[in-house]
């Protein structure tokens, strides 16, 4: 009889859920891990042990003891790192060189990378104190970006237009940041929707890409927070085949193998196609669940199977089947959660899936983050043009009610 396959999930959010059931469809054991034993997910995996991700070496010591398979850390983006250590030292299957995982969750080092070899990158610079980066007033051309260089769901980070506002913002950058780093960026100013969504490649080939529009609430505390996700982007056609040749060249360079990645990129006002982050994990807010829906691509049941070393399939490009929305359910303040009011004509034509996390009397906090998100909607349009105004319009069939 066959030995049951191990895999180690770094992390225990609501988003390795379905990754949990995708390897028990396929038979395999789960274990998960983090130092926040009433997180969700670990409800639904076989084995739990609190151990924080960050620490590689007790990591590996707890994969090696318990002669696992397979390591990822689908959405949770400090295990990243951890993960790609742990296979380079078991000789496990492995999304690349540790090296390159290195590079790629760096926002520092991967800015110098860019720029080493020719990618557009906008102008970038590491900073170790609040001290050191002021000291540099003349090398700012503002609006900036500020943030930490290791964080991730949009934790720390502020646009800021002068320099007098620096100070504040480089403190609450180094606040989130673990390596205590934090980087200051031009901000490029975007031409349409920038883009969060997932890819996969086999052997380092790039299988499935994909581009979204991401879109914000600016009247949230948080207005870089993403509030909405949809599918196909505002890109051109030219624009995304560029986009997705230096993506795979990204990939070469770093002579990465079989996973699935996490990819921010925008095009600027100036044209130019940026590559702003790479990451070889599923993204957050379900984002490959919503590929699922709207092409039909299992990217994370793949993920598993290369996790574990087993052949992926399916992963193919194809067409969405329709105009395909996520709103990221927040509220507009701190409180306690009454409810959820969708109009029901709305509901009817065009909502797919309500993924509510809180109920009645839960305590919500503001929109500071993604971790202050409620919940999602999944929504499906015919067009593009009812997908905007349906967003542009939220507040008109869509109401979080909260009580302060």
């Amino acid at each position: 009889m066959q030995k049951q396959k191990k895999l180690m999930l770094l992390g225990g959010l609501r988003y390795l859920i379905p990754v949990i059931e995708a390897a028990h469809r396929l038979g395999i054991y789960v274990i998960t891990c983090d130092y926040l034993p009433d997180n969700v997910a670990h409800k639904y995996s076989d084995e739990y042990h609190n151990i924080s991700i960050i620490d590689k070496e007790a990591v590996l010591h707890l994969a090696q003891e318990l002669q696992i398979d397979g390591i990822m850390s689908f959405a949770v983006d400090p295990g990243v790192v951890t993960a790609a250590y742990v296979q380079e030292k078991m000789e496990l299957p492995a999304f690349g060189p540790y090296e390159s995982v290195c590079i790629l969750q760096n926002k520092d080092r991967f800015r110098e990378f860019l720029t080493l070899h020719g990618f557009n990158v906008p102008k970038a610079k590491g900073f170790t104190s609040v001290e050191e980066a002021l000291s540099e007033k003349d090398w700012y051309s503002w609006p900036v970006i500020v943030k930490p260089t290791d964080s991730a769901g949009s934790k720390g980070v502020s646009r800021v237009d002068c320099f007098e506002d620096l100070q504040a913002a480089l403190e609450h950058a180094f606040e989130y940041s673990l390596s205590k780093k934090v980087i200051v960026e031009e901000f490029i100013e975007k031409q349409g929707c920038s883009s969060d969504s997932d890819c996969f490649s086999v052997d380092g080939k790039l299988q499935f890409v994909s581009f979204s529009a991401q879109r914000f609430d600016e009247s949230a505390s948080n207005p870089y927070t993403p509030s909405a996700y949809s599918w196909p982007s505002t890109m051109t056609h030219e624009q995304e085949y560029e986009l997705t040749s230096e993506i795979q060249r990204l990939l070469s360079l770093l002579t990465m193998h079989t996973s699935i990645y996490n990819i921010e990129t925008r095009v600027g006002v100036n044209g130019k196609p940026y590559i702003m982050e790479v990451s070889p994990r599923g993204g957050g807010n379900r984002l490959a669940e919503m590929l699922r829906f709207a092409t039909g691509v299992d990217l994370i049941t793949n993920a598993v199977r290369a996790a574990v070393g087993d052949e992926v399939v399916g992963i193919t490009q194809k067409n969405y089947n329709g105009h395909w929305a996520e709103v990221v359910l927040h509220s507009d303040k701190d409180g306690s959660f009454v409810g959820l009011d969708i109009d029901q004509m709305f509901y009817q034509k065009h909502v797919k899936q309500v993924d509510l996390w809180v109920k009645e009397n839960d305590k919500v906090s503001a929109f500071r983050g993604a971790n202050d998100a409620i919940g999602t909607l999944v929504l499906r349009f015919d067009s593009d043009q009812n997908l905007a105004a349906a967003l542009l319009s939220q507040k008109t069939w869509l109401q979080v009610n909260v009580r302060q």
